[in-house]
């Protein structure tokens, strides 16, 4: 057996351990219902053996309550409706999708992604790839299905190796999945689920709000595309061409049916309303290239209005102080704003490029992103049980004191703990790909934490950002890894889940290396991860 056999052969079995692990863990509804009984037993122990944790900064001691006493039972039934309601995310993240869905559905996420790949020159292409694939996540799951294929397409019309751009789409949207330019529904999820742990806290520091990590998130895109695009450049398509690994196995009849979806839609409907496929090809239609340009202006414009109403002195949505920082109405308003620069260019797109028809096609469109967050909002009544109790019991506070003091008592109090909580994302990303999941598990315990240690809740939002995403394209977990692995057969028919880790292992480590590098260049220089969220709390 050849040295590169049995590397393989343990690769697989490693991956196949990863994988029965990973599949013994239950639904995410019924993992936190677990975890939700779990803090109402242990709870009420700790109420009954009288435990009580003075946290820093606070006058008098915080006692555990216990969910299973009379106490805890009425808690639950009176506001078992304003948990679910109440859990923040769900304000901020449907209201965003709402906007995001019709821009997604019109097509112009989509136009706008392929006219910035095939625009690109032939060696930028590798670096366009990546800063396209790391911003994608505006586009949320769709961005898995969206990029790779196309940037596939790109590459070989431009005389480079398809696999390579196939490869580096997929590892660019996976690995940089919780960073972009753009705020996007992730940090509206993200910021809701760390605000909802800090209520208990003296000092919570500064508000989290969906663009606490906009510094970061800006800073972050840029060097993880350009990592991307040297991963591609020098290594992937490099070794491919060694290999001699086939430019492309599938008949054009199969890859046209795949790109046209099939589906014969009525004319009259809406193309935003249709099943079918967006067109993945690299050449935008004329009234594509009209919509892109009255999409831009239109989002120009708006810019410019927003500018105008909040840089006078005298602007309503500036605090009392004049200011915009640490907190205003401009900053609270954030929700809006997005969802009014995602709304209108995409209205816009759809309504000149034809994607569009009828004015009521649009809250049928919004309808359709709701749908696709049914099974979200289904876990949020789970999540939103699960956060409140760890709230209302005081358990959390009692975990993030003795967590505290464990970490001083060691002198485990500065970076290396940061570090340390970044590992165990990480590590903990192969088992829980659901990033609302695991920053909901996650949060809940090391936000307070690390916010009695002088860290910024915003700041431990990004540091997990980076655990979040960096391995997620290694993990059998991730359901579009299989769905990557079927693209992936149309150049290497006996392409199996040991070749999609190898194919993704070259991007990983340079990810993981390289954002934990960003965050630690803002950790030493004490710059603001975003408007008014610094390192430590003043």
């Amino acid at each position: 057996m050849s040295s590169d056999v049995a590397a393989t052969t343990r690769t697989d079995r490693a991956l196949a351990a990863v994988e029965r692990v990973g599949n013994r863990l239950p639904d995410p509804f019924l993992l936190f219902l677990g975890l939700f009984l779990l803090v109402g037993v242990v709870s009420t122990v700790l109420q009954l053996l009288g435990t009580a944790v003075t946290i820093p900064g606070a006058d008098e001691e915080t006692a555990v309550r216990g969910l299973f006493t009379g106490e805890g039972l009425t808690w639950l039934t009176v506001n078992l409706g304003a948990n679910f309601i109440g859990f923040p995310p769900l304000v901020t993240v449907v209201t965003i999708l709402l906007a995001v869905t019709v821009a997604e559905r019109t097509g112009l996420l989509a136009a706008a992604i392929r006219a910035s790949l095939g625009s690109a020159p032939r060696w930028l292409l590798p670096y366009a790839v990546g800063f396209v694939g790391v911003n994608a996540s505006v586009m949320a799951d769709a961005a898995f299905i969206v990029v790779p294929p196309l940037a596939a397409m790109v590459f070989k019309a431009a005389g480079r190796h398809p696999l390579a751009g196939l490869v580096g789409g997929f590892a660019a949207v996976g690995a940089g999945y919780s960073t972009s330019m753009l705020v996007t529904s992730l940090d509206a999820l993200f910021a809701g689920i760390t605000s909802s742990v800090t209520g208990g806290l003296p000092d919570p520091g500064a508000a989290v709000t969906p663009v606490s990590n906009l510094w970061f998130n800006l800073a972050s895109s840029v060097v993880l595309a350009l990592v991307a695009g040297l991963v591609v450049d020098r290594l992937v398509e490099p070794r491919l061409v060694r290999e001699g690994a086939p430019v492309d196995t599938v008949e054009q009849e199969d890859a046209d049916a795949t790109l046209e979806g099939g589906t014969g839609a009525d004319d009259d409907v809406a193309p935003a309303l249709r099943p079918t496929p967006e067109d993945l090809s690299p050449d935008l239609t004329p009234a594509e290239r009209r919509g892109l340009r009255v999409a831009g202006l239109v989002f120009l414009a708006l810019a410019a209005v927003i500018v105008a109403a909040v840089v006078p002195g005298g602007s309503p949505w500036r605090n009392d102080e004049g200011n915009f920082l640490p907190e205003s109405p401009l900053l609270d308003s954030t929700v809006f704003i997005v969802f009014v620069l995602f709304l209108a260019p995409a209205l816009a797109y759809g309504f000149v490029s034809g994607s569009l028809r009828h004015a009521a096609d649009v809250p049928k469109v919004m309808g359709l992103g709701i749908k696709d967050m049914a099974a979200f909002i289904v876990l949020a009544f789970m999540l939103g049980q699960f956060i409140a109790l760890f709230n209302w019991s005081n358990v959390g506070s009692a975990l993030a004191v003795a967590g505290a003091d464990g970490l001083e008592s060691i002198g485990l109090t500065g970076y290396p703990a940061i570090i340390g909580f970044i590992l165990l994302a990480s590590v903990l990303n192969l088992f829980i790909v659901s990033g609302s999941s695991m920053w909901t598990l996650m949060g809940a315990v090391f936000v307070p934490l690390f916010a009695l240690l002088g860290y910024e809740p915003g700041f431990v939002q990004a540091a997990f950002r980076v655990g979040d995403s960096a391995t997620q394209v290694i993990t059998p977990m991730n359901p579009y890894i299989w769905i990557f692995l079927v693209m992936l057969k149309k150049y290497e028919p006996e392409a199996g889940l040991g070749t999609v880790i190898s194919r993704m292992l070259p991007f990983v480590v340079p990810f993981w290396l390289s954002w934990v590098t960003v965050l630690t260049v803002f950790y030493l220089t004490g710059a603001d991860v975003g408007p008014g969220v610094g390192i430590r709390i003043d």
